[in-house]
């Protein structure tokens, strides 16, 4: 599949079969590719945590506001992404390389990211992106260290229907040219 097609077809999944099967392989094989996006310096700093254990997933399920709990059930693993704070954006003496600071660390960990969703669809699975989320539960059951902002939830699995394409807006309302 080439990367317009990719495009095409990656949407953002409420509604996930519970039936479903996601293979452990799949995700790891899904973060290898989310490897390869460019960073700051080559900082490499984002971080990808995998759950598929059906009791610390349920968990995590559980935490989510009522909104998140039904555009994620059925999921079968979540993918917990993080970044090293203060490395991307910032100089070896440890200060902002510029006014964005850890900006860059999310930056960075959102190409990652879009990566890492391309490849899902690659490899035949839908996901659902979610910024809403309990992060001192997330710490305590992935024992994610306070040196890593915590960002997004991604839910993986299978989609039930066939998900529309949300409409663009015109590239003249979005780009400048000079």
């Amino acid at each position: 599949m080439n990367l317009d097609s990719l495009l095409e077809k990656r949407r953002s999944c409420r509604s996930f079969d519970e039936n479903a099967i996601v293979l452990l392989e799949d995700l790891k094989e899904i973060i290898s590719s989310a490897q390869n996006a460019p960073s700051w310096k080559n900082s490499q700093t984002a971080r990808f945590y995998i759950v598929n254990n059906s009791e610390c997933f349920n968990k995590i399920y559980d935490s989510f506001p009522d909104f998140n709990k039904s555009s994620a059930k059925g999921a079968k693993a979540f993918i917990i992404t993080t970044f090293v704070k203060n490395r991307s954006g910032f100089e070896r003496d440890g200060s902002p390389s510029n006014e964005l600071g850890n900006l860059w660390g999310a930056y960075d960990l959102g190409l990652n990211n879009s990566i890492l969703l391309l490849k899902a669809t690659e490899l035949g699975y839908d996901s659902l992106v979610m910024g809403f989320r309990d992060e001192k539960l997330l710490r305590e059951l992935l024992e994610i260290s306070d040196s890593e902002e915590v960002m997004s939830i991604i839910a993986i699995g299978k989609s039930t229907t066939e998900i529309q394409k949300p409409k663009r807006k015109d590239l003249e309302s979005i780009v400048k040219i000079f």
